[in-house]
């Protein structure tokens, strides 16, 4: 070795140095630049698949040049989104590249370093992305939406105009729509599913009439005629064999415009008289013939699910069914208001009576009478019981026929059962019927 030969060490240093140098300083610069794009772009996301139909009025009333071009780009959702997620997708591989060269330069391989490299390589770089380039700016968008979809209309008109991110976007559109043409599968989301996702999103500010009007939609499928008709004890009837005067008599009394017909029995029912049709011949005598203008009775099973029978009624321009037993007899009517009420809760005109007939002692004592509804009944002590009850109630849809249902007979004064912890005491019964029932609740 020559004396003013340096030595080896000195010769490596010189040749493999370890740390930055300009390249490494261009390529963060790079990184962080990227970071920003992937920044706007998933900040874009949120805001423009966020923006309420309020938000899509607001910008066709601002009217400008900006606002239009928005509204474009929101016609084509599927175009802007593929627009997004392909120039997302080239930054962050831009990004893992750029940090590898990093690596190689401030942290070079070498032997028993593999594991370091590997944690610095997938697990730094992949939460650094996600933190500075999803997370944080999709939050921010969250909160201003309007303010991104205005600053980034411009930029992401001219990323979808321009190759090769147009050439890729309408690929991927176009493979989208065709696969979505081939596939045939569609997603089946029951109503007890329904049921939970809106006990889940139910809001706060949201009032009470709109929620239930939502569950109301939600369970309208599956409620059946039973429950919602007026029982036949409860429904004014006209005998057929009445006489004219009879007839105006009882119209007049009740207030309906439609009012069933029966022979015999009020279990046979015959026809429907429909009030307007009597007021061409208010001024004949007793010898008009009023059975002549009863129309034919529209007659359902009581399992009739009633967003069926809706559309009957639609397609049959009617208002009113007859909710016949198994053995054919009546059990009481449904009529279109019935059925609205399901949804929109009720519907009270100057001849209905709004109340529901009870008295309260105290928190846990109320008189209810034995026809009420077991609907009404929920009504009043709340629905905590309601799926108890509905499990034993059997065909009863009154809290008699709850308590008839249990008891296996009609029970005497004072006579009492107990249902799911409830104590159910007869106050007053005859041989055919329990007329006034006292609840005592646990």
């Amino acid at each position: 070795m020559s004396l003013i030969e340096p030595p080896s060490f000195i010769t490596l240093a010189k040749v493999s140095p370890v740390g930055f140098d300009s390249t490494t300083v261009v390529y963060i610069l790079c990184i962080a630049a990227l970071l920003f794009i992937s920044a706007l772009m998933s900040s874009s996301e949120s805001a423009y698949f966020s923006l309420r139909p309020a938000d899509n009025e607001d910008l066709k009333k601002e009217n400008s040049s900006r606002s239009k071009l928005i509204i474009s780009l929101l016609a084509k959702p599927k175009e802007l989104l593929a627009t997004i997620l392909i120039t997302n997708n080239f930054v962050n591989v831009g990004i893992v590249i750029l940090s590898t060269f990093i690596l190689n330069d401030i942290y070079p391989p070498q032997a028993g370093t593999e594991l370091k490299r590997f944690l610095l390589e997938v697990v730094g770089i992949t939460f650094l992305i996600l933190l500075l380039g999803e997370v944080v700016p999709k939050i921010f968008a969250a909160r201003n939406n309007m303010i991104v979809v205005r600053w980034m209309s411009y930029p992401l008109y001219f990323l979808s105009a321009v190759p090769p991110v147009s050439w890729l976007k309408i690929a991927l559109v176009r493979g989208t729509n065709f696969i979505q043409k081939r596939s045939k599968s569609s997603v089946k989301v029951n109503q007890d599913e329904l049921e939970q996702a809106l006990a889940l999103t139910r809001e706060e500010s949201s009032s009470e009439e709109d929620h239930k009007i939502l569950e109301g939609i939600v369970k309208f499928g599956k409620t059946e005629a039973s429950q919602i008709m007026s029982p036949r004890i409860e429904v004014e009837a006209i005998d057929a064999e009445s006489s004219f005067e009879e007839v105006m008599q009882t119209v007049l009394e009740a207030g309906y415009s439609r009012m069933p017909i029966f022979e015999e029995s009020p279990d046979n029912i015959v026809g429907i008289l429909y009030i307007k049709d009597l007021l061409p011949h208010l001024n004949e005598g007793a010898a008009f013939d009023w059975k002549s203008i009863i129309r034919k009775p529209f007659f359902i099973p009581e399992n009739k699910k009633i967003n069926d029978l809706l559309q009957e009624f639609r397609s049959m321009r009617m208002h009113m069914a007859v909710v016949v037993d198994e053995y054919g007899g009546a059990s009481g009517i449904v009529t279109l208001e019935d059925i609205l009420e399901e949804i929109v809760g009720d519907i009270t005109d100057e001849f209905d009576d709004h109340e529901i007939a009870y008295t309260k002692l105290d928190e846990h004592t109320i008189i209810f009478e034995g026809r009420t509804s077991l609907n009404d009944l929920y009504k009043i002590i709340g629905e905590t019981y309601q799926d108890a009850f509905e499990s034993v109630k059997g065909e009863a849809e009154t809290i008699g026929g709850l308590v008839l249902e249990n008891a296996g007979r009609i029970l005497k004064n004072n006579e009492y059962v107990f249902i799911e912890k409830v104590k159910f005491i007869v106050e007053s019964s005859d041989k055919k019927r329990m007329k006034t029932i006292k609840i005592i609740l646990p």
